[in-house]
């Protein structure tokens, strides 16, 4: 029985050995970029000193991770990332999903191909030039925002230097940049069904917002869930060049999250071990999150990742 599936699998690879061929170089990658770099982890179980090297540096088992649990400042940038990608979650993730919809109703290719184009151009630039133009936009003297507000009698607002407007410029802005682009998988399912649904649903007298409920939606559940998966993965991970943009001392207790966190201690403080550890924790949290999540989501009947 071994010898004949050895025998197969042979056969097969031979048989697409050009298909096999062309994945070596997403293989070497991940071997290379994501994979090997993971024997660095036991810095964190390490007095790590540059000079000494990673095998020659002291070993000091869990007590990195000790002086992290044991820190104030863990706390409030554990709750930070929590948070605001709770946010993104609850008002950032159903957003692709919707725009999808609303350009599969566009009946002109030419006007669906514009949008789409438009939508897609804020994924392409950087956080650093969006960062200035939101500056600009929001600036409590010369921005267009304030000038608007102040026409309906309303002060300027400090939106980048106020503790409660930060987060939801945070929010709206990460819609801004990759709502769009996000779009596409969710249009790519949405190309997958049968035509002959909608054909059916228009006979039996469904009109649009009942086709996109009993037919769209149904069609794109899976996509969905298995985003929803991924995303639960980067729970702990908010990202680096928005929150470095954006941040600034006024709101440093609500904007500082893990990325800017490991930033400042690990790399101007030179703290290796103390930051890896943190590293090593947030990476099996966000393994927990999406084991969990693929469970729930078997639990509910759909396909999960695995």
């Amino acid at each position: 029985m071994e010898r004949s599936r050895s025998s197969g699998l042979w056969r097969g690879i031979k048989r697409d050995k050009y298909l096999y061929l062309m994945l070596i170089p997403v293989a070497a990658y991940y071997l290379l970029f994501k994979y090997s770099p993971m024997f660095g982890e036991i810095i964190a179980f390490k007095n790590y000193r540059f000079a000494d090297g990673i095998m020659g540096s002291q070993w000091v088992g869990f007590k990195h991770f000790r002086d992290l649990f044991g820190n104030s400042d863990f706390y409030n940038v554990l709750k930070n990332t929590l948070l605001l990608n709770v946010y993104n979650v609850i008002f950032g993730f159903p957003v692709p999903i919707v725009l999808a919809l609303m350009l599969n109703e566009l009946r002109r290719e030419w006007y669906k191909r514009l949008v789409q184009n438009l939508l897609y151009v804020p994924h392409f630039i950087s956080w650093v030039v969006l960062g200035s133009i939101l500056i600009a936009l929001l600036s409590p003297s010369t921005g267009i925002v304030n000038m608007i507000l102040e026409l309906f009698g309303i002060d300027p607002i400090y939106f980048l230097a106020n503790k409660q407007w930060w987060p939801i410029v945070f929010v709206l802005s990460g819609i801004w940049h990759s709502a769009g682009w996000n779009t596409i998988l969710y249009m790519a399912a949405i190309t997958g069904i049968d035509p002959q649904l909608y054909e059916a649903a228009r006979i039996d007298g469904a009109n649009r917002l009942r086709q996109i409920w009993h037919i769209t939606l149904p069609g794109i559940r899976s996509t969905i869930a298995i985003l929803l998966i991924l995303r639960m993965g980067q729970m702990m991970d908010v990202g680096f060049e928005q929150i470095f943009i954006l941040q600034n001392s006024a709101v440093f207790q609500v904007s500082d999250v893990i990325s800017t966190y490991v930033y400042r201690v690990g790399l101007q403080h030179v703290q290796y071990s103390y930051t890896t550890a943190l590293g090593l924790f947030q990476s099996v949290i966000g393994f927990i999150l999406v084991v969990s999540m693929n469970r729930v989501v078997k639990l509910l009947g759909e396909k999960g990742l695995w």
